[in-house]
């Protein structure tokens, strides 16, 4: 009797157990994770979209998209919380200083108007250019704080 040479000698069986899926990455050192990031930048950018969709009465949906998003995501993501935190405040701090500025023109009749035009320009200017940086950043992971932003939401 002869012994089959090696070649034909089957493999011996495989672990019938298939391998365990990978976990969901963990937001190691309080990084934020990709999802994370994500909505943190939604948070921000929202507001954009809101002025956009608004605009002919004011802009004042501004508000909505940060709020929303703050308001389901803050329990379960903390760098959404605090970006969308942020964004809230400081969308409610140009929508302020807005309201401030088209009272002046009220109640000045009018001649407010010459020092609340260039300020609307350049304050929707600066909300343009800040709301997208903003929107940059918390997409890299970073926390992001507006200039000049009262925070009045904790």
């Amino acid at each position: 009797m002869s012994v089959p040479p090696e070649s034909v000698i089957p493999p011996p069986p495989s672990d019938p157990t298939p391998p365990a899926p990978p976990e969901p990455p963990i937001s190691p050192l309080g990084s934020p994770t990709a999802e994370e990031r994500q909505w943190a930048m939604f948070a921000h950018l929202s507001a954009l979209l809101g002025g956009l969709l608004t605009g002919t009465v004011g802009g004042w949906g501004c508000f909505v998209g940060p709020l929303i998003i703050w308001l389901v995501k803050k329990d379960t993501m903390p760098f959404v919380n605090d970006q969308g935190k942020e964004s809230l405040n400081f969308n409610i701090t140009v929508g302020i200083a807005c309201l401030v500025l088209l009272l002046l023109s009220i109640l000045t009749l009018g001649i407010g108007l010459i020092i609340a035009i260039p300020l609307w320009v350049i304050i929707g200017i600066a909300w343009l250019v800040l709301t997208i940086i903003a929107g940059i950043k918390a997409n890299e992971g970073t926390a992001y704080r507006y200039p000049f932003t009262l925070r009045l939401v904790k």
